[in-house]
């Protein structure tokens, strides 16, 4: 069989929600399906939209809203698939830090935040809440909100539940401190969207790739639903293989953040039609799209049999809400059944 090369760039440095594109390369699925994927890794996260779009990586993961305002800039990329759906995002602080459910209890205090879209954030949350983006100071910080908050650099920061918001919850745990010390405002509730979609991690594809090479993106994301039945099915035993390719993730905080993650895998890959339509709407919203913007992604590459939606989804947050308490306290793999 001919070996076909993809360029795939990860949207920041490994992670255990990235355990399926791993996982399908080391236990060759990539390779039964004929292709040679280069797992690329960036040094700056903002880096990777702009990297896929200038064609300069053919494939890579991005959350929703990034995907969507870098085509509206000029990058062109296409969701064709779903890797983690709908990760609580919001901003985390400590008990103790003066921070409190009122979010203009944010006035005064220094917010991290990974790229410009998450200031855009709070900036038009501010506008909500009778304050404005001066009420408070903005510090970029990447990926590292939770060693911001422990170091004190910051006092709070945007994060998701499944990994910074872990991370904090285990240093308060070493420090003697309950691990509900860690809070989380939910961006999704202070600005009434309805779900946590923005966030959720797409597979992307540099247009021009996409058009050229369709069966290459087919048999890549066939060899990663394989994956990912595979991570869902046998948990233990997938965490165990990651760990083993990957020693950075052989640490109980790694172990842990993946079983926070594990509920929020796509078992389907597909795009939420839905989902689209809401970010699709904040994003005008947030003014960085334009009135007249389609959404970027195709389900078109998926050959298996689309799942419905839920009828719920206000429902189906609240349950996800109350499962991943659970799984807080208890640990362990655990995923929802609707």
């Amino acid at each position: 069989m001919s070996t076909e090369k993809i360029t795939f760039c990860f949207n920041w440095q490994t992670a255990p929600y990235h355990i399926p594109v791993y996982l399908a390369q080391t236990k060759g699925y990539f390779k039964e399906a004929g292709l040679d994927i280069a797992l690329l890794e960036p040094t700056n996260p903002s880096d990777v939209t702009e990297l896929i779009g200038l064609g300069k990586c053919d494939m890579g993961l991005k959350a929703m809203v990034h995907t969507l305002a870098a085509k509206a800039r000029g990058f062109p990329v296409t969701s064709v698939g779903s890797l983690l759906d709908e990760p609580f995002t919001g901003v985390l602080y400590l008990e103790g830090s003066g921070i409190t459910t009122d979010f203009q209890s944010l006035k005064g205090k220094r917010i991290g935040y990974v790229g410009e879209f998450g200031k855009i954030q709070i900036d038009e949350l501010t506008k909500h809440y009778g304050m404005t983006p001066d009420d408070y100071t903005a510090v970029r910080c990447g990926m590292n909100v939770a060693k911001g908050i422990i170091e004190g650099s910051i006092d709070a920061g945007i994060g998701i539940e499944c990994v910074q918001q872990v991370e904090l919850e285990e240093w308060c745990k070493s420090q003697g401190r309950p691990a509900s010390d860690a809070k989380m405002l939910r961006i999704d509730k202070l600005a009434e969207l309805g779900c946590c979609c923005f966030c959720t991690i797409l597979y992307i594809v540099n247009d021009e790739f996409l058009a050229a090479n369709p069966e290459k993106v087919r048999k890549f994301l066939g060899a990663v639903k394989k994956a990912t039945d595979y991570v869902l099915e046998n948990p233990a035993e997938a965490w165990a293989e990651y760990a083993d390719f990957k020693p950075a993730m052989g640490t109980d905080l790694s172990r842990k953040m993946f079983e926070r993650c594990y509920a929020y895998f796509s078992a389907s890959l597909y795009n939420v039609h839905r989902d689209w339509r809401k970010v699709t709407a904040y994003g005008k919203r947030l003014e960085i799209l334009p009135e007249d913007y389609q959404s970027n992604y195709t389900n078109e590459y998926l050959s298996w049999e689309e799942p419905q939606e839920v009828s719920d989804p206000l429902e189906a947050q609240r349950l996800m809400a109350e499962h991943q308490d659970v799984c807080r306290a208890s640990g362990g793999y655990r995923r929802l059944v609707l």
